[in-house]
C-alpha cells in the first residue's frame, strides 16, 4: 500500500490524546445514604465494572474514527509504480507495405493504429516507432495526432535497430518503460525476437487471406524488326489461380491484353510483343484480388542507348575487340606512341594493355582522369618494368608492384559476392576448365577487393578503390603465350561488367528502399543539379559530376512505384522506374510455434489493456471513508442503547 501524502499519516501520533484522557480521566462517585447497605455494595461494583467496559468501546470506535479520517486524508492506494512516477510506452509500430493486408476487423494497420488511440491515457508518455519516423515522449495527445497521419510506407525496418533504438530511449528515460513490438512479422525469423529488451511485449498483425499473386521481374528480348518481346514472370503464393487477365501499358496506353492460368506455389512466364519506340514507359498490371495490391503492377523503361566509350592503349587486343560489340562500346584502339590525349578524357573506360612502362605524359593525362572520375584496367606485360608501373601505381595513390613470379598458376576461385558478379552465375561453378598463367605479377594493393584469384589464393583479377573511380589489376599478361585465360568463358562477363560499371546507363527498372546507381552521360556546370520528378513528387538525388557524367545515387527516395524523369531544370535527360522490394509480397511470417518462451498477443487492445490495468491505481481512501463512518455508527449505538 502506498500514500498520495505520507505526511498525514503523522497525525496518527495525536491517537495519545483520547488514549490519554480515557486513561487519566477519574469519575468521582457521589455517596448517597440508603438503608441496605449490603445491597448497595454490590450495585455500585457491578454499575463501576459495566461503566468501565462501555469507555473502553467507546475509547476503540473513536479510535477506529480517527485512524480512518487520518488514512482517508493520505489518500492510500495499491500500484504497480508511485503515484509521482509516470509511466512510458515505447511503441513500435511496422507500417511496412505488407500490414495494408485485411485482418479480422479490417485493414492491419489502420485497426492498430485505431486500438492504440483508443488505450492511451493522459498520464504515461508515448515514443511512438515507425519505419520512416520516431516521435520521443509524447502526450496522449500528440501521440494521436501523429498516428492518425502514419500510413504505409515502402521503408523497412529490422528487429535489431528497433532493439538498438528501444535500449537508446532506456537510457535516456527517467521512468520505468514497457516495449510494445506491433507487426506482422513479415520475414523475420525466430531467433531474432530472442535480443528483445526486457518488458518487452509482441502483437502479430495476422491477415486472413493467405494467397497472393505478384509481378516478380520483367526483362526484355530484342526479336530484330521493328518489334520486341517484353517477359514478365510471375509469382503465385497459395491455391490455383485461373483466368487472372494481365495487360501491357506504354505510357498508359494499353497495348495487350491476355489472360493466364497458374498453379498452386508456382511462377509462370508471360510474354508480349510489343512495336519498338525510342522511349518506351512500359506497365504491366494484373487484374485480381488478392492479398496484396501494390505488388499488382510493375514499372520498366527502356530509353535510347547510349554507348559507352572504351579506349584500348597498348598491345593487339582482339579479345577486346569481341567483348566491347559496336551494339553497346564505342571502342577505340591505339598504340602507346599514338594515342590521342584529347580522347581520354571522354573515355568511360580505359584499358592499359600489356604496356612495358608507362610514358610520364601518358601518366599525368590518367592521373587526371581517375580523378575526374574515370575507370582503369590495368595488363602488365612480361616485360614490364617495375619501377615505372610504381611511379604510376604510388601517383594513384594504390600501393605498388613486389615481383614477377615465373612458375605456372592455375585461376580456380570466383568471388561470386564480388558486386561485378552479381546475377552473372545462376549456381556457383565447381568443374570448369582451370584456364592457367605461366607469369604473373606479386603486388601490395591498397582498398582492393578480389574478383578472381588464383589456386594459392593470391587475386588474379582485383578491383582498387581509387576517391571518384575504380582501377581493375589484372595479375598476368593474357597473350596466349603466357595465358589461356582469353578462352575461357569467364573472360566474358569480367571483362563486359567492368565496361558497364563505367558507365552505369539506366536499367530496365529500379526497386525502391535499395541503393541505387545512374549515370547520365553528360557533365554538369557548377550551379547546375538534376532533380528526380514524378506527376506527384520531386526531389534532388545524391549525385556527383565528373568531367563526362554524372553519378546520381538513390535509397531513401523515392518511396512510391511508378515513373519517374531524370530532370536538369525543364529538360528530361532520362526516364526511370521504380518498384517495390519483392520481399513484401512474400508470405513468409512467424508462427506461434516458433515462438516457444516468447508470448506473442494478436489484439493490441487486449495487451494495451492489460499493461494498464497492471499499472492502474486502485484507490483505497473510500473504503477508509466507509470505516470511519462505520465507526461514528458504532459509537452511537454504543452510547444509546449501552445501559451500565
Amino acid at each position: 500500500m502506498q500514500f498520495k501524502h505520507p505526511e498525514v499519516l503523522y497525525f496518527l501520533a495525536l491517537l495519545l490524546v483520547p488514549i490519554l484522557v480515557h486513561l487519566f480521566q477519574l469519575q468521582r462517585f457521589v455517596k448517597v445514604p440508603f438503608t441496605n447497605v449490603a445491597f448497595l455494595q454490590k450495585l455500585v461494583l457491578q454499575t463501576r465494572k459495566s461503566s468501565r467496559i462501555k469507555k473502553w468501546l467507546i475509547l476503540a470506535t473513536r479510535m477506529l474514527l480517527l485512524t480512518a479520517l487520518i488514512f482517508a486524508f493520505a489518500q492510500p492506494y495499491f500500484s504497480n509504480q508511485r503515484l509521482d512516477e509516470k509511466q512510458h510506452f515505447f511503441i513500435y509500430l511496422d507500417n511496412s507495405l505488407s500490414t495494408n493486408a485485411v485482418g479480422e476487423k479490417g485493414n492491419l494497420l489502420p485497426v492498430a493504429t485505431q486500438e492504440i488511440i483508443e488505450n492511451i491515457t493522459e498520464k504515461t508518455s508515448y515514443s511512438l516507432l515507425t519505419n520512416n519516423h520516431f516521435y520521443s515522449r509524447k502526450t496522449a495527445s500528440e501521440l494521436k495526432e501523429k498516428l492518425l497521419k502514419t500510413t504505409t510506407t515502402a521503408k523497412k525496418s529490422n528487429l535489431a535497430s528497433v532493439f538498438l533504438k528501444m535500449t537508446s530511449e532506456h537510457k535516456s528515460a527517467t521512468s520505468p518503460t514497457k516495449n510494445i513490438v506491433i507487426s506482422d512479422f513479415q520475414n523475420i525469423k525466430r531467433e531474432e525476437i530472442d535480443n528483445a529488451p526486457e518488458h518487452t511485449f509482441f502483437v502479430k498483425l495476422v491477415p486472413e487471406q493467405k494467397s497472393n499473386i505478384s509481378i516478380d521481374s520483367v526483362f526484355v528480348e530484342d526479336t530484330g524488326g521493328s518489334n520486341m518481346s517484353v517477359h514478365a514472370i510471375l509469382k503465385n503464393q497459395g491455391t490455383t489461380k485461373n483466368n487472372i487477365p494481365i495487360a501491357i501499358y506504354n505510357n498508359n496506353k494499353l497495348l495487350n491484353k491476355q489472360t493466364v492460368a497458374i498453379e498452386e506455389n508456382e511462377t509462370t512466364e508471360i510474354t508480349f510483343s510489343v512495336v519498338k519506340t525510342p522511349v518506351f514507359l512500359g506497365k504491366i498490371d494484373i487484374n485480381f484480388n488478392d492479398m496484396y495490391a501494390f505488388d499488382n503492377s510493375f514499372y520498366f523503361t527502356i530509353n535510347t542507348a547510349k554507348k559507352i566509350n572504351v579506349l584500348a592503349i597498348g598491345e593487339s587486343n582482339s579479345f577486346l575487340q569481341r567483348i566491347y560489340t559496336e551494339e553497346e562500346f564505342n571502342f577505340t584502339s591505339s598504340s602507346v606512341q599514338n594515342v590521342n590525349y584529347n580522347l581520354i578524357d571522354k573515355q568511360h573506360l580505359i584499358v592499359l594493355n600489356e604496356l612495358k612502362n608507362i610514358p610520364e605524359t601518358l601518366l599525368k593525362s590518367l592521373e587526371s582522369y581517375t580523378k575526374k572520375g574515370g575507370s582503369l584496367v590495368v595488363i602488365p606485360s612480361k616485360e614490364s618494368i617495375l619501377s615505372s608501373y610504381n611511379t604510376f601505381f604510388n601517383t594513384l595513390g594504390v600501393g605498388e608492384l613486389l615481383s614477377q613470379r615465373n612458375d605456372s598458376l592455375k585461376i580456380t576461385s570466383i568471388h561470386y559476392s564480388h558486386p561485378l558478379l552479381k546475377d552473372v552465375f545462376e549456381k556457383k561453378v565447381t568443374n570448369f576448365q582451370y584456364p592457367y598463367v605461366k607469369t604473373s605479377f606479386n603486388t601490395a594493393f591498397n582498398n582492393a577487393s578480389t574478383i578472381v584469384s588464383f589456386e594459392n589464393k593470391q587475386g588474379f583479377i582485383k578491383q582498387i578503390d581509387l576517391p571518384n573511380a575504380a582501377m581493375y589489376w589484372v595479375a598476368a599478361p593474357l597473350q596466349k603465350d603466357n595465358s589461356n585465360f582469353t578462352n575461357s568463358p569467364l573472360i566474358v562477363p569480367v571483362f563486359y561488367n567492368i565496361g558497364k560499371q563505367g558507365l552505369q546507363l539506366s536499367e530496365l527498372y529500379y526497386t525502391i528502399n535499395k541503393q541505387n546507381t545512374i549515370d547520365i552521360d553528360e557533365g554538369l556546370g557548377k550551379d547546375e543539379v538534376l532533380r528526380i520528378a514524378s506527376d506527384k513528387d520531386s526531389f534532388i538525388p545524391l549525385q556527383q559530376t565528373f568531367q563526362n557524367k554524372t553519378r546520381i545515387t538513390t535509397k531513401d527516395q523515392p518511396l512510391v512505384a511508378g515513373f519517374y524523369q531524370i530532370q536538369e531544370q525543364n529538360e528530361v535527360l532520362r526516364s526511370v522506374a521504380f518498384n517495390y522490394d519483392k520481399s513484401e509480397s512474400l508470405l513468409d511470417f512467424l508462427s506461434f510455434s516458433e515462438t516457444d518462451g516468447i508470448k506473442i498477443a494478436t489484439s493490441v487492445k487486449n495487451t494495451l489493456e492489460n499493461i494498464n490495468n497492471e499499472n492502474k491505481i486502485r484507490w483505497l481512501w473510500k473504503w477508509f471513508l466507509g470505516l470511519a463512518i462505520v465507526s461514528l455508527f458504532l459509537e452511537i449505538l454504543i452510547l444509546k442503547f449501552f445501559k451500565p
